[in-house]
């Protein structure tokens, strides 16, 4: 998953929650008719793909931007109506570089929902292990709507221009301009890919419709069994294909896991009260580097720096004129918000220093510095189609609450307890009370005959967008799963961060997928790989 909040990088690191109670829909009888795919037709890559991949040529040994390969994937937008309208996936795949046929082919999806697939595909594979290279082919996918695939998803490219109203703290005015807002973003979308369209997208961009894209990608590859990595959303995409196609899976890795019993209001919640606790922890680290950062020499010093200046951008953002460009960027607590909590997101030692030290900046009167770090442009727009399938996938996935005063009555409950980011997710999922598609109904995990026995997972005990309790959970649902648990880690998924020492999370993937081997225990605790430390001062 990414986010529930509304992040300046990547719009949302999202959590996807199987609900209990739901009506199994795994038996194969209740599928719909199998689609027969036409054979992948795999060519070099479009410019715009292939400068994408580079960025992650320097991973490993082997630049994966020169071995890229792409095809097109053509699937039912219904897949009731397997020989009806059709819709196009856009699929990656970077070839191994052992000699002879490759060992399998490991379909990935980063998470989301909205998270382009097409260019996890490279990075995965340069992340790999030289073994793990020579031995599988990596197959990326944008799934329906995202990216590379077409249609691609996008309602209003404006409505992230910075300085957006601020999230506020539950006032009546604050809720109404908001409330304003999200219903003319949901009305877009319907306008654009509803009912009336064209292309009527938002009746069918659920959890379950990727599944079947998935399915479909696993026979147009050949493949008997799909062995599948899945990150964050991409956990939850796992887990429902296990349980709707229990016979076709073959090895599965789920890593930083969503818990099948929040799908999606309840999920939000639990994410408020872990974001809060990983972004204390964060105030606590900037506070033990105060000679270098300058905000307070403890938590409660950068706490209250912090909160001091979210309410002063509330009055007056920041803004810059960059004098080389003429572009205008703009800071105000919205931006701030949805930028910082990516430290609560990962442990990292770029991310951690270069907001310390802008925060640090703007301290010191650099407002270039400030708006050059949190600062998001004022005018022109940007790609809003993450934002759009998070919305499009998690409101149509199940029911929200339509009460307005139930929304405000729990925000308030949390936000007195956890107050970085929860109104924040508020305003992020607030479309889902105008959307215009029909929710369905989630598949409930697990439940199905011949659910496999031979998954992996990976999780941290701090990780936020998905918290561990739900993880457990899901554990406990499959069935002779193991579960690899990273403690006291404060990351999103933990599986390629180069820990391959014996009994390292990396090592245990390895194995996984080389050779069949899990761990012998049902669960295996593996000790964190420690704070980073501010980079020497050049």
């Amino acid at each position: 998953m990414k986010k529930l909040a509304v992040a300046a990088a990547t719009a949302g690191l999202l959590a996807g929650l199987g609900l209990h109670g739901a009506t199994s829909a795994s038996a194969a009888s209740d599928q719909p008719r199998a689609f027969q795919p036409a054979k992948l037709a795999w060519h070099p890559c479009q410019a715009d793909i292939v400068t994408g991949a580079k960025a992650y040529d320097g991973l490993g040994a082997t630049p994966v931007s020169t071995r890229i390969q792409c095809a097109e994937l053509r699937v039912p937008l219904d897949h009731a109506r397997p020989y009806g309208q059709k819709i196009t996936l856009q699929l990656t795949r970077t070839p191994h570089t052992g000699e002879g046929k490759a060992k399998g082919d490991i379909v990935v999806n980063p998470g989301g929902p909205g998270g382009g697939g097409a260019l996890f595909g490279p990075q995965v594979f340069a992340q790999n292990s030289a073994p793990m290279q020579a031995a599988y082919n990596v197959i990326g996918f944008d799934p329906r709507g995202i990216g590379f695939s077409t249609p691609k998803l996008s309602c209003d490219v404006t409505y992230s221009n910075a300085p957006r109203p601020a999230y506020g703290d539950g006032g009546r005015e604050t809720d109404a301009a908001w409330l304003k807002r999200s219903k003319a973003y949901a009305d877009a979308c319907a306008e654009k890919f509803g009912a009336g369209a064209k292309v009527n997208l938002l009746d069918h961009i659920k959890t379950i419709d990727s599944v079947r894209d998935m399915d479909t990608i696993r026979a147009a590859l050949g493949d008997e069994k799909l062995d599948y990595y899945g990150a964050s959303y991409g956990t939850y995409l796992g887990q429902t294909y296990a349980t709707v196609f229990p016979k076709n899976v073959g090895r599965m890795v789920l890593d930083g896991n969503v818990g099948p019993g929040n799908v999606w209001y309840d999920a939000q919640l639990a994410q408020d009260r872990a974001f809060d606790k990983n972004i204390e922890y964060y105030f606590g680290w900037i506070a033990k580097y105060d000679q270098r950062y300058h905000l307070g020499d403890t938590q409660g010093k950068v706490r209250d720096f912090y909160y001091d200046l979210e309410a002063a951008l509330a009055d007056k953002a920041v803004t810059y004129t960059d004098p080389r460009t003429g572009v205008v960027t703009a800071v105000g607590p919205d931006e701030l918000v949805d930028t910082v909590q990516n430290a609560a997101y990962r442990r990292s030692q770029a991310v951690w220093d270069a907001y310390a030290s802008a925060l640090s900046a703007y301290k010191s009167g650099d407002e270039a510095a400030f708006a050059g770090t949190f600062g998001a442009q004022t005018t022109g727009g940007s790609d809003d189609n993450e934002f759009a399938v998070y919305n499009a996938v998690q409101c149509t996935d199940a029911q929200w609450p339509q009460s307005w005063r139930k929304w405000h009555r729990d925000a308030v409950a949390v936000n007195d307890e956890a107050p970085f980011e929860t109104w924040g997710n508020v305003w992020f999922n607030a479309p889902c009370l105008f959307w215009h598609a029909k929710a369905g109904t989630p598949i409930k995990v697990g439940h199905t005959k011949d659910l496999p026995k031979n998954i992996l997972m990976f999780q941290s005990t701090e990780d936020a967008a998905t918290p561990y309790a739900g993880a457990l959970e899901l554990h406990k649902i499959l069935k002779g799963s193991r579960l690899v648990v990273q403690d006291g880690d404060r990351t999103h998924c933990i599986v390629h961060r180069g820990d391959l020492r014996p009994g390292g999370v990396d090592a245990y993937f390895d194995a996984y997928f080389l050779n069949g081997t899990r761990p012998e225990k049902d669960t295996v605790h593996v000790s964190q790989l420690g704070d980073p430390t501010p980079p020497p001062v050049s």
